[in-house]
């Protein structure tokens, strides 16, 4: 199977990503006959039976899993000096998966027009959605319909702006506010766990739209009104929100983080509230995905700030 490409934002270079579990991946959502054969027995009970991710998440926070820190760091080359606490203090391997950062090492993109990217991550951005037809494989649809599970949504946002961040095992898992926002109560959508990684994506396009998420609407004055949805993936324990609904978040704060596990971000924007960055836009209509850090500009506002009653 192909190697997976990416454009690291801040270097301007092409790199091949290094992909944690490639081989089973390729064996669960390859396209060969063995893994088609592998997948029609083995995906079902790894997907959609949830409390083996659950399990496989517990065995993660487990003392004796702190082995297997220091050899993921130097084999995936993660900047330890990045790091709010030293790498010997963490008691599991899950405590270095939710670890935090120093203060400053992420800043944020300045002004209050400008919206920011809400985590490490691998990016895709579509400025019109109805028109993203085969961004992960030409000619097949995102269905947005299913993923907001609301008519009135689907309406409201289909020809908004999407953006989508990939969050490999690698990246730092805590997730953030783009811009200074209000938050109401996230909705939970049950579902499988499918992986979100480009290898599973080829084969089953909508997996983002069925696998568990939560979504939360995000009322701003520069932008409208935004939704926020956090995608659950294989072996990701659980999906923690840490902000509390109805306070006000300042750009670039913390709004939850993800246990163990791949994962995905997902914001929609309300059509002509936001124009990306044409580095994004340009890197996706190549369907691929770009490398950013939490805190670069993603956007600025297209419309007058909203005032607030």
């Amino acid at each position: 199977m192909a190697d997976i490409q990416i454009l690291d934002r801040a270097s301007g270079k092409l790199e091949t990503e290094k992909v944690y579990g490639k081989i089973y991946l390729e064996m669960l959502y390859g396209t060969g006959l063995i893994s088609r054969l592998i997948s029609f027995v083995f995906l079902p009970i790894v997907s959609r039976i949830s409390l083996l991710s659950q399990f496989y998440g517990f065995l993660q926070k487990n003392s004796w899993s702190r082995r297997k820190v220091k050899p993921f760091i130097e084999k995936f080359h993660v900047d330890v000096k990045e790091f709010l606490e030293p790498v010997d203090s963490f008691h599991s391997f899950n405590d270095f998966f939710i670890r935090k950062l120093k203060p400053g090492v992420r800043p944020m993109a300045k002004g209050s027009e400008v919206a920011v990217l809400p985590a490490d991550a691998r990016y895709l951005a579509f400025q019109e959605i109805d028109k993203s037809d085969g961004f992960f494989v030409k000619g097949h649809r995102f269905c947005l319909g299913h993923m907001l599970q609301s008519q009135s949504l689907e309406k409201k946002y289909d020809h908004g702006s999407m953006l989508i961040a990939r969050l490999c095992p690698t990246d730092y898992h805590r997730f953030h506010f783009p811009c200074e926002c209000i938050p109401d109560t996230p909705k939970e959508i049950p579902g499988p766990l499918f992986s979100v990684n480009p290898i599973a994506l080829k084969r089953y396009v909508n997996i983002m739209a069925e696998n568990k998420r939560a979504i939360t609407a995000l009322h701003t004055r520069q932008f409208g009104t935004i939704l926020y949805i956090e995608v659950g993936a294989t072996y990701v324990g659980s999906i923690h929100q840490t902000f509390t609904a109805g306070n006000s978040y300042a750009k670039g704060d913390e709004k939850g983080y993800f246990s163990f596990g791949g994962s995905s971000l997902v914001l929609l924007f309300e059509p002509n509230r936001i124009q990306f960055d044409q580095d994004l836009l340009d890197t996706s209509l190549q369907r691929m995905e770009i490398k950013g850090l939490l805190g670069q500009s993603l956007g600025v506002a297209r419309q007058s700030p909203v005032t607030f009653s």
